[in-house]
C-alpha cells in the first residue's frame, strides 16, 4: 500500500545552498508526526515537499501516491491541507474592508482561493463551515470580522479553513507562532480533538517546542543542519539523548499527562 509521504534520499539546493540533505521519511495514513530542530534545521523546507509546493533536486519525493514530477499539482493540492502563520488568506481589501468574516476564511478554503467565490458556496457548503468552526471551538465566531479576532481564533480558523476542503493529510507549520500560553493550550486541544474524531486523518506538525506537541503524537522526526537525526515511533524518537543531541544542550526530559516538557541542564 502506499504511504501518505515517502521521500527517498531527497535533497534540496538553492543557488548553491543546500537546505535539505538526502532524506528519507515515509508517514502512514492515520499516523500524527511531530518534526523538531532548531532554526535553520530544514524542517520548512521538508514540509514544502510534502505540500507539493517544492520538487526535489535529487531524490524522490511521493505525496498521497503521486510521485512529483508525475502529477499535476493543482489537483494534488486539492486533498493537502496546510497551516501557515505566513499565510495569506483572503484578499487585504475584503480585510481592511472587515468583510471578511470568519465563516468567509473558512468557506474560501472549499475553493482554495483568497477572494471568495460565492456561487460556489451553496447550503452545505455553510453547513460544512459552521461545523468545522464548532469542531474547532469558535462555534460563536461566524460572524464575527477575522480582521479583529484574536491570535488564538485566527489559528483556530486557519485549521477550519485547511479542513474544509476534506484533505486527505494536514500539514502544520509552525501554527503556534505568535500564541500566548492559553491559546496555545485550546489549539493543543482542538489538534487532540481531530485526531479522535478523524482517525483516518494524517498530520504533520512543524514546532521548535516540545512543548507545543499534542499527547496524540503517534511519531517524531528530529532535524539538525538540513538532515534528519533520528524518526519513527514517539516514544523511541523523544528521548533525552536525541533531543540534546538535536539542539546542541544537555537537556532534562519529562513526559506528564501524555505531554513533553524539556529543559537545559547546567554544565
Amino acid at each position: 500500500m502506499n504511504a501518505a509521504l515517502e521521500l527517498t534520499d531527497v535533497t534540496i539546493r538553492v543557488i548553491g545552498r543546500t537546505l535539505l540533505s538526502q532524506a528519507d521519511w515515509r508517514v502512514e495514513y492515520g499516523q500524527h508526526w511531530a518534526i523538531l530542530g532548531p532554526n535553520g534545521a530544514g524542517k520548512t523546507t521538508m514540509l514544502s515537499v510534502a505540500a507539493a509546493v517544492r520538487h526535489p533536486s535529487s531524490g524522490t519525493a511521493s505525496v498521497l501516491g503521486h510521485r512529483l514530477g508525475r502529477v499535476d499539482l493543482r489537483e494534488l493540492r486539492q486533498r493537502i491541507g496546510l497551516v501557515a502563520a505566513s499565510q495569506r488568506l483572503v484578499d487585504e481589501a475584503l480585510l481592511e474592508e472587515e468583510r471578511a468574516t470568519a465563516l468567509t476564511v473558512v468557506l474560501t478554503g472549499h475553493t482554495g482561493t483568497s477572494a471568495p467565490l460565492w456561487d460556489r458556496y451553496g447550503e452545505a457548503e455553510r453547513d460544512r463551515a459552521h461545523r468545522l468552526l464548532a469542531d474547532l471551538g469558535c462555534k460563536d465566531l461566524g460572524d464575527r470580522p477575522f480582521q479583529v479576532c484574536s491570535q488564538g481564533e485566527r489559528a483556530r480558523i486557519r485549521v477550519a479553513r485547511a479542513l474544509m476542503a476534506d484533505p486527505a493529510i494536514l500539514l502544520l507549520d509552525e501554527p503556534f507562532a505568535g500564541l500566548d500560553f492559553p491559546a496555545r493550550e485550546d489549539l493543543i486541544t482542538s489538534l487532540e480533538d481531530l485526531a479522535t474524531t478523524r482517525p483516518d486523518l494524517t498530520t504533520v506538525l512543524v514546532t521548535h517546542h516540545l512543548e507545543e506537541v499534542p499527547a496524540t503524537t503517534t511519531h517524531a522526526l528530529l532535524m539538525r543542519d538540513t538532515r534528519i537525526l533520528a524518526a519513527g515511533p514517539v516514544a523511541e524518537v523523544l528521548t533525552a539523548a536525541n533531543l540534546s543531541d538535536c539542539f546542541g544542550r544537555r537537556l532534562r526530559l519529562d513526559r506528564v499527562d501524555g505531554r513533553w516538557y524539556a529543559r537545559a541542564l547546567r554544565r
